[in-house]
């Protein structure tokens, strides 16, 4: 009997049905090896393959077959995804299957009603579905109900986990699973699901943390490439109006406009996207809003009708709902605009093509994306867009180059040739998320001893790097703030600040949330901005823009009516860390002569003239560059934690060679001046600093700085957080690495 069958006779008829109905010839290899880790052993399993490669199923066919007839009168199945709408949407493809079995499944997060949730609670059976959040709140607030509720759990799946791994976020769940693990007295298996992991030994071992069990992780035959995948160019401000292929065609057409006439780059977008069902991502929820409406501007000024929906996370769950809803539809030719929200798995049906605004900032965020298109048999389809400003004659050489046309075409470089994807971040002094707990494990068992909180805590597996000493620090810190109390008996429970605190369903999440304002047209909500304007200011938002009717400050409510046109708006935010792998593969793009495939026309030529300058300044041989006068600039080529570093070491060096006016941008160089010495001498000191004695990250820090980043950070003494940041967000080998090279490079 070969392995299909061998896996395929275990299964119960009617997944075996279930199979047969959707035609399937075989089981996928992904299907196979899952269910051979998950039928012949005990240990943890974590599934890496393409989007749309089977995933859930792989899971679910072995974890359904094991339930038949032994289902236990609790849950059984844990199923934790990172977003309402993941929940909301991932079973969509396997109802019927789940309904065949007879195991029911419950949703639980903040929108489903209380009614719902009561039935699991009356009567605890088969899977539950939940966010990281609502988990939360169940071990706070339901911890003498647990085990009934989870007595039997056998198996609990983690979806997306690239997206968790290493994240405040992501260790919250692996507490979470520690805490009711020792709840229940055992640990059950977990299956982490994601399409992009960079390190599988490193994500396995996150996934695995404190189970006590081996983590398998199948690696299935490599998939040949299948991908479209184009770049264009535009400059923003040209003379050439007929920048855009379409601009081109039309002017030769009777009555047709003849030049691109809004802006010839989101002209393109519109062209690639018409009469296709597509998804446009950007950046960052800005940026989003703008393309929304200017795609909408184009569309009338065309007269074309409006088909461009928005999603990002500001906006009302209606509108993300509507917009998710009718990306599903096959009937309803449909394009939204999104940032990361759509960037996971929601199953939105048959797209035809993913446009990237601008480039994605890791190979991670490119395959996520890519993968969104190009279901049901076709090759996932990308067209990336990039827009720049003409650059001024009196330009600095170090912002003539297009540092997002080349970081997209490093990206992608670097996953055809090496299959790179980026690594998890390993966070080693999660110091905000140990305060968390703190107040949460003190909420859901009483009063504990200072010895007893701090076993708890710190046997937790993601606070396991913090010391007790510091521990020690943080608690005192938390006990003279009144967040923590202690008793008569010497004990802790939760003080009055930290019970404010708790009080608050904002508590459940450890990710920053902003104060934000809602914002209400009618009797609809529209979403949420950060600064309420002024009445009769107007701001867009859910890609439209609005004028302000009325303030309501102490409910925190902006009521407003619809206007024309078109606004940009800005929020708070933080776009994520790029690798160093990236950086130097950009550097390789200038100082080679491939002629890659996916460049369009203007694409193709914006490359040749920023190779043509990196060669003729010497950039690429000497990364420290002399502007003129005392205008100096460093291209370091280092990804996000080691740049921070080498520019933080360059400025504590900065009095020694009288440096002064230290700039840096987009992560691609720094900039100064320096009014005596040159490259040579500055090169030899710094190198000579990192031989001597190597760079101490906690001597980067001022004692002034107060390096605040997550949650309850600003809960945190600054002295534990500063060496937080010395150890999550600087990267000094890399850092060291450099620095001597670059003194080579001069010798």
């Amino acid at each position: 009997m070969n392995r299909n069958d061998s896996v395929f006779e275990r299964f119960p008829d009617y997944i075996r049905e279930y199979i047969y109905q959707h035609s399937w010839d075989s089981l996928r290899e992904i299907q196979l090896l899952a269910a051979e880790s998950l039928f012949n052993t005990q240990n943890n399993l974590l599934l890496t393959s393409s989007t749309a490669s089977g995933k859930t199923e792989a899971a679910f066919f072995p974890i359904l077959t094991m339930l038949e007839g032994n289902l236990p009168d609790s849950v059984a199945v844990l199923y934790i995804a990172p977003l309402k709408s993941l929940i909301n949407d991932q079973f969509g493809r396997i109802e019927e299957l789940l309904d065949i079995s007879g195991i029911p499944v419950t949703h639980w997060h903040g929108d489903v009603a209380q009614s719902h949730k009561k039935k699991l609670l009356e009567k605890p059976r088969g899977i539950l579905q939940i966010t990281p959040e609502s988990l939360e709140s169940m071990l706070m607030n339901r911890s003498n109900d647990l085990i009934r509720l989870f007595s039997g759990l056998e198996f609990v799946i983690i979806d997306e986990i690239h997206t968790l791994t290493g994240s405040d976020r992501g260790n919250q769940i692996i507490c979470q699973l520690s805490r009711l693990g020792r709840l229940i007295g055992h640990h059950p298996r977990r299956v982490g699901l994601s399409a992009t992991v960079g390190d599988t030994a490193l994500a396995a071992a996150w996934l695995g943390a404190g189970s006590g069990r081996d983590t398998d992780v199948p690696e299935p035959t490599p998939e040949k490439l299948r991908w479209r995948v184009g770049m264009e160019h535009f400059y923003i401000q040209n003379d050439d109006h007929l920048q855009s292929d379409s601009a081109k065609k039309n002017r030769e057409e009777p009555g047709s406009p003849k030049r691109a006439q809004i802006d010839a780059g989101y002209e393109y977008i519109y062209d690639c996207v018409r009469d296709k069902k597509s998804l446009v991502f950007s950046n960052s929820r800005e940026e989003t809003e703008y393309v929304t409406a200017t795609l909408r501007q184009i569309a009338k000024n065309r007269g074309d009708k409006d088909i461009f929906l928005i999603h990002h996370g500001n906006l009302s769950a209606s509108i993300r709902e509507e917009a998710e809803q009718k990306m599903k539809d096959e009937d309803i030719h449909a394009v939204t605009c999104a940032t990361v929200t759509m960037e996971l798995g929601i199953d939105i049906g048959r797209l035809e093509r993913v446009v990237q605004n601008s480039s994605p900032n890791s190979v991670s965020s490119l395959l996520q994306r890519l993968g969104r298109s190009g279901r049901r048999g076709q090759p996932p389809e990308m067209m990336l867009v990039f827009r720049e400003e003409n650059p001024l004659p009196n330009t600095p050489l170090p912002q003539l180059f297009p540092w997002e046309l080349l970081r997209a075409i490093a990206i992608i470089q670097l996953y055809i040739e090496e299959r790179f994807i980026e690594p998890p971040r390993i966070k080693n002094l999660p110091f905000s998320l140990a305060f968390h707990q703190t107040l949460s494990v003190l909420a859901s068992s009483g009063e504990l001893t200072p010895r007893a909180l701090a076993e708890r805590i710190l046997s937790l597996p993601p606070l396991s790097g913090i010391s007790k000493e510091d521990y020690k620090t943080l608690m005192i810190s938390m006990i003279e703030n009144d967040y923590i109390e202690m008793t008569e008996e010497k004990g802790l429970i939760v003080g009055l600040a930290g019970e404010r605190l708790i009080s608050s369903f904002k508590f459940y999440a450890v990710f920053k949330d902003s104060e934000d304002y809602t914002v209400r047209h009618e009797s609809e909500e529209i979403g949420t901005i950060t600064t309420p304007p002024p009445v009769g200011d107007r701001f867009a938002l859910a890609g439209r823009v609005w004028e302000v009717e009325e303030l309501d400050v102490a409910r925190k409510l902006i009521y407003v009516k619809p206007v024309e046109g078109k606004m940009e708006v800005s929020w708070p935010g933080d776009y994520g860390e790029i690798h160093t792998k990236i950086l130097q593969r950009m550097r390789r793009v200038l100082e080679e002569d491939t002629v890659y495939p996916y460049l369009k026309p203007n694409a193709a030529h914006r490359l040749e003239v920023a190779r043509h300058l990196a060669r003729n300044t010497g950039m690429l041989e000497h990364s420290i560059v002399h502007l003129g006068g005392y205008s100096w600039c460093i291209f370091p080529w280092l990804g996000t934690r080691s740049f921070r570093t080498f520019r933080k070491f360059l400025a504590a060096h900065a009095y020694e060679y009288r440096i002064s006016g230290i700039e840096h941008e987009a992560g691609a160089y720094i900039t100064f001046k320096m009014e005596q010495g040159n490259d040579y001498a500055l090169a030899r000191g710094l190198a000579s600093e990192v031989m001597k004695k190597g760079i101490d990250p906690m001597s980067l820090i001022k004692p002034s700085e107060n390096p605040v980043f997550d949650k309850y950070d600003e809960y945190i003494p600054n002295s534990l957080l500063q060496k937080a940041y010395a150890a999550d967000k600087l990267a000094p080998d890399e850092a060291e690495k450099r620095v001597l090279e670059i003194l080579k490079e001069l010798e």
